[in-house]
This record gives structure tokens, C-alpha cells and sequence, in this order.
């Protein structure tokens, strides 16, 4: 038990770290598909979040849809592409580091993206 809230403890300052990549940023309207020509990407950042970021001016999130339990940050998304777009319900899998073997498929959601403010 002791063991299990050293860790707890220990782990607190890391979550704390982590900042918010849409913070300060205000989302738009979401899109079927998006051009990957100007994209970097994706990022994983949980089990319900997936992130690109095109050019530095806006990111465009998504998510599965419905669960994808195989979704993981640090993980690596492997995305069947159709074309020049990335588009609602395409598939993708993700695979764990140091392994061979990729996850069951999952479908992206609609894209919404996120600008930053301006003052």
C-alpha cells in the first residue's frame, strides 16, 4: 500500500507538468477531412485525443469513434490514407513501442480545429 502512494506521489509532478497544447486557442467548426500536405503529426495525447498541427497556426484534433482501447500516448499511429486528405471514419491502428505487431483498427471522428487567439 505504502509502495502504491510513493508512486502516486512521485507521478503528481509530471501530470502537473504537462501543458495544455490547445490552450489559448479557440476551436472552430469541425470538418469531415483535412489536407495532409501541411500537416506534422499525429500526436497522441490519450485514449480519446489525437493531434496534428499544420504549420504552426492551428491544430486540428480528433479522437476514435467509440472506443479505441489501444490508444496510447507514445504509441505509434499507423493511418490508411486514400488520397491527399484524411477524412472522418478513415482507419487507422496504433503499435506499442518495441513491438511488431499493430492493434485492431480504429476510425477517426470529425476534425475540429483550434487557432489562436489574437489581441
Amino acid at each position: 500500500m505504502m509502495r502504491a502512494l510513493l508512486v502516486a506521489a512521485l507521478a503528481l509532478p509530471l501530470l502537473a507538468g504537462r501543458s495544455d497544447p490547445l490552450e489559448g486557442r479557440i476551436a472552430g467548426a469541425p470538418v469531415r477531412c483535412i489536407d495532409l500536405q501541411q500537416l506534422n503529426g499525429p500526436e497522441i495525447v490519450d485514449s480519446q485525443t489525437i493531434l496534428y498541427r499544420q504549420s504552426g497556426k492551428r491544430i486540428w484534433k480528433t479522437g476514435p469513434v467509440g472506443e479505441c482501447a489501444s490508444l496510447r500516448p507514445l504509441d505509434t499511429l499507423i493511418v490508411d490514407v486514400y488520397g491527399g486528405q484524411l477524412c472522418r471514419n478513415d482507419r487507422f491502428r496504433t503499435v506499442s513501442g518495441g513491438m511488431s505487431i499493430p492493434s485492431g483498427y480504429c476510425r477517426f471522428r470529425d476534425f475540429t480545429p483550434y487557432d489562436k487567439v489574437t489581441k
